[in-house]
């Protein structure tokens, strides 16, 4: 899954791909470097970021999916808590629904999600982007995260959406700290006790710079790199990634080694 992010102010990006021309050429890449997906968000989650209102999200996202989402080989997610992005956005194109709320924000994403038959992500997370990381507390991470899949699922299930259209995403980096992190990522295997796909999002997070003494996003691709290795190893269906084509090769050599069998890169 390749990150697009179309805002003023993304941790990662900054503004880079905040007019419909540079995001519309971004997303091109992505799919060119081998993205299976294509997540385009229109409001920063990074740690202290504020609310976007849903018509300016729709005002960042709309355009560029009508101007590509048609003409790309991908699948196309809209990552926002709000069911008026998300209905704007599969309007334009987009079949996916990733939401960093797992529906807590506005319920009616779940309405939507059923009569639309999109799949959803359900991501955790403790707290409000804009004070998640003040003081993130767990008394066992993995139990208290697991408990809230449980419960999330039934929510999602109770607003009419077939289990099967359900995946999960444990939040690497929303309302954790380092430790919680790293101990999500070494026991996720866990979490396919539930059955469903499971989504990570590790890329160029802060957690990578504190271990690698990197303080830039753009300069933690082996860290990056470190991370998807383990999740692909042990059990993530999809990993979210700015670094693409990099990481597309990291995905086939560790598919490779699980197999036992090397496939030629796709043409």
């Amino acid at each position: 899954m390749g990150v697009l992010n179309v805002t003023p102010d993304s941790f990662s990006d900054g503004s880079r791909f905040a007019d419909v021309e540079s995001a519309v050429a971004q997303a091109r890449k992505l799919a060119a470097d081998g993205a299976d997906l294509i997540d385009i968000g229109g409001e920063s989650t990074r740690p202290g970021s504020g609310r976007v209102d849903a018509e300016e999200q729709i005002r960042r996202i709309v355009p560029v999916l009508q101007a590509v989402a048609a003409n790309l080989p991908v699948v196309w997610s809209v990552d926002t808590r709000s069911s008026q992005v998300a209905a704007a956005a599969i309007d334009a194109g987009a079949t996916l629904i990733n939401d960093i709320s797992a529906g807590r924000d506005d319920p009616a994403i779940f309405r939507l999600a059923a009569q639309r038959r999109a799949p959803i992500v359900l991501m955790h997370m403790q707290g409000e982007p804009r004070t998640m990381q003040v003081s993130p507390h767990y008394k066992d991470v993995m139990e208290e995260v697991k408990t809230f899949f449980v419960e999330r699922i039934a929510a999602a299930k109770s607003g009419g959406i077939n289990t099967d259209q359900i995946l999960l995403d444990p939040g690497i980096g929303f309302g954790k700290n380092i430790n919680h992190n790293l101990t999500l990522i070494r026991e996720m295997r866990q979490f396919k006790e539930l059955g469903r796909p499971l989504v990570i999002g590790t890329s160029r997070k802060g957690f990578i710079g504190t271990i690698s003494g990197e303080p830039q996003p753009n300069q933690r691709l082996f860290g990056t790199a470190a991370t998807v290795a383990w999740s692909i190893a042990n059990g993530a269906d999809i990993v979210r990634v700015h670094d693409v084509e990099a990481m597309v090769k990291v995905v086939r050599v560790i598919r490779a080694i699980q197999k036992g069998v090397a496939e030629p890169p796709a043409k």
